[in-house]
């Protein structure tokens, strides 16, 4: 868990609020769609991701333990809209719904919880910045490779061959997570690097058996 985030977890506990859980695909908050609450993940995995202006669904990252999903803005009017779609990726996800004006009621009379918050933005801008980077610094491949790399700090499990992916991954979640237009680009990037011994897929998870080539993409 985070540092700090036990903090707010106890929290939530005390105040007693709410939780809701959601099935494998389906969505707890929907971009450009107002919303009075927060959530914050308890337990599964959720996907956030953003709707570009030409159509397409461009992934920004998986949540795999207790944090924000989406921390919406403290307003005095009711229309505040979400910023990101968020998605379910486990079977089920299990999450604190928190009403917005409470919840920002609480920050302002807590300096931890103002902390947490504050490394909240903190990391989602560091997140945001390091995206815009191996995207305008690396090809098609090096997006592949350096998506394929950040997947190990949320999944990766050590073998006895490698560091297996522990979480299956389809070549279009790639390609939305590298803006990659098309999934046949992809498709022959993960071709090409199982010919060059770097991954395999099993069971429809990847294998990784050279991680410092694919940390030569990363800036």
């Amino acid at each position: 868990m985070l540092q700090n985030f036990n903090y707010l977890m106890e929290m939530l506990k005390n105040k007693q609020v709410g939780t809701i859980t959601r099935k494998k695909h389906s969505y707890v908050m929907y971009q450009g769609i107002e919303s009075d609450y927060i959530y914050i993940l308890k337990d599964g995995v959720a996907k956030i991701s953003n709707i570009l202006r030409d159509g397409r669904e461009f992934n920004i990252a998986y949540v795999t333990e207790p944090d924000f999903v989406s921390l919406l803005e403290n307003k005095q009017t009711n229309n505040v809209y979400a910023l990101f779609n968020v998605r379910v990726e486990t079977d089920f996800a299990t999450f604190y719904k928190v009403p917005r004006k409470d919840f920002w009621e609480w920050v302002s009379t807590d300096v931890e919880l103002l902390r947490i918050v504050d490394e909240f933005y903190q990391r989602r801008l560091s997140l945001n910045l390091g995206i815009l980077q191996e995207m305008m610094t690396n090809g098609k491949k090096g997006a592949v490779c350096v998506c394929i790399y950040n997947l190990v700090d949320s999944f990766g499990i050590q073998k006895k061959d490698g560091i297996l992916i522990d979480f299956p991954i389809t070549n279009e979640d790639i390609a939305n997570f590298c803006g990659i237009s098309t999934r046949t680009s992809v498709n022959r990037i993960i071709h090409d690097l199982k010919a060059e011994r770097v991954i395999d897929i099993i069971e429809n998870k990847i294998m990784i058996y050279n991680l410092p080539y694919l940390e030569n993409y990363v800036n």
